[in-house]
């Protein structure tokens, strides 16, 4: 759920007054750490087969649609193409796929050196020096593949100068959105994809299990999430986020700028994820510090109660926006909403999840996608009640064949939350 603009960061932590306290729980969390060990030795990367069979899915679904080419700038579908891994300034670095042959990869003649050191797949280098217009270089590959008469996908993401520059290089080209190709590819989900994406879940399993029972009365989110941040560390992931939202500001879904303390009866939300080559987990579970209320109790096990039902009528087939409206129509039944309204439900059930934390497609109001094999989604279907508290539980799980398939367990109770 949480997204990494959230995220906290080294200087938020140790700014102000909180400063030696944060620095002294992490210090005092250190011997602890040496009990935890690395769990992600066995991952495996996803190798060259594995990107051919993605480029060679790509080129399917091109031609299915009619594109002759996709344009795609740097970032997680760069990586999930061509394996590069790169930044996005004004200077453009963009993949081309071609409806058949090889890939080509167009970036700055000074940086085509450091981009080779990530490039994981067979493909064309083409440069531009700085007084070169970078659209000119990608046009004229679409010429020498002769595919000008072709339509030309731009991946979603795509900023609007390279959308242009390449509209005013190929005047007589139709330029259209590359979502059936690459939403297409990368919403179904290989076996090797899955059990990286399993991994980052074991390893934020493991790390709750460490942070739980060391947050004491007195700690900021800050802090809980600098503990869980150097367990998962320690356990092999590279944290994303790790969001501790305490009292009143678990009723914000991305919390407050409110810094609350955990007291006696107070509710801890934490909304947690790391990566494992990559790869994601969103995890986030709720507690009571000390002494729960009927009500914390009540809005846990409806919140769990929702849960399995978004989880058991995710079935093949299904529009995935069928998920969130069961959801959203038990909510209502319990006096919640109706719709987005709170207290109540205020935001989808789930999102996608993958290489992006938040991916197509989600689990939400109106989004007629089926749900297919391969695909994978967060479920959370949270209960906020403003001024009191927040209650989210989110597991994600992956569709198989046969149906939904957990990455990680549900908690079994308010009392047993991790």
């Amino acid at each position: 759920m949480f997204p990494t603009s959230f995220r906290p960061s080294r200087r938020t932590l140790l700014g102000g007054g909180a400063a030696l306290l944060a620095t002294s729980i992490v210090r005092a969390a250190e011997p602890d750490l040496a009990g935890l060990s690395d769990m992600t030795g066995r991952a495996v990367p996803i190798g060259v087969a594995e990107r051919r069979a993605r480029l060679a899915r790509a080129q399917a679904l091109m031609r299915a649609s009619g594109i002759g080419a996709v344009l795609i700038e740097p970032g997680s579908s760069l990586i999930y193409f061509t394996g590069v891994v790169w930044h996005r300034s004004e200077r453009l670095t963009a993949a081309v796929i071609p409806v058949e042959g090889d890939p080509c990869i167009v970036t700055p003649f000074f940086e085509e050196p450091s981009v080779r050191q990530t490039l994981a797949i067979p493909a064309e280098v083409r440069v531009w020096q700085e007084d070169e217009d970078p659209l000119k270089v990608v046009a004229g590959f679409v010429r020498d593949r002769k595919l000008t008469g072709r339509t030309i996908g731009i991946e979603e993401s795509a900023r609007f100068f390279a959308f242009d520059g390449l509209a005013r290089a190929l005047p007589d080209a139709k330029l259209v959105s590359a979502n059936p190709v690459v939403r297409g590819s990368r919403m179904i989900k290989t076996p090797a994809e899955i059990a990286l994406m399993q991994l980052a879940t074991d390893v934020t399993i493991a790390a709750y299990r460490w942070t739980h029972p060391r947050v004491e009365a007195g700690m900021t989110g800050a802090q809980i999430g600098a503990l869980m941040n150097a367990a998962t560390r320690k356990l092999g992931g590279d944290p994303e986020f790790a969001l501790a939202l305490i009292g009143p500001a678990a009723a914000l879904p991305h919390g407050s700028r409110d810094v609350i303390r955990v007291a006696d009866g107070q509710v801890v939300l934490m909304d947690c994820g790391c990566t494992v080559q990559g790869y994601q987990s969103d995890v986030s579970r709720t507690w009571v510090h000390g002494t729960a209320t009927a009500e914390q109790r009540t809005v846990w096990e409806q919140v769990k109660a929702a849960q399995a039902l978004a989880f058991r009528s995710a079935r093949i087939g299904a529009a995935a926006g069928s998920i969130d409206d069961i959801v959203r129509g038990y909510y209502q039944k319990l006096g919640y909403g109706p719709g987005y309204r709170l207290p109540g439900l205020s935001h989808r059930t789930g999102h996608g999840i993958g290489l992006d934390g938040h991916e197509p497609v989600n689990l939400v109001h109106g989004e007629m996608t089926p749900l297919a094999a391969g695909m994978c989604f967060s479920d959370e279907p949270g209960l906020y009640l403003p001024g009191k508290f927040g209650v989210r539980l989110e597991d994600c799980f992956h569709m198989t064949a046969g149906g939904p398939a957990w990455f990680s367990t549900p908690p079994a109770s308010l009392d047993h939350p991790v």
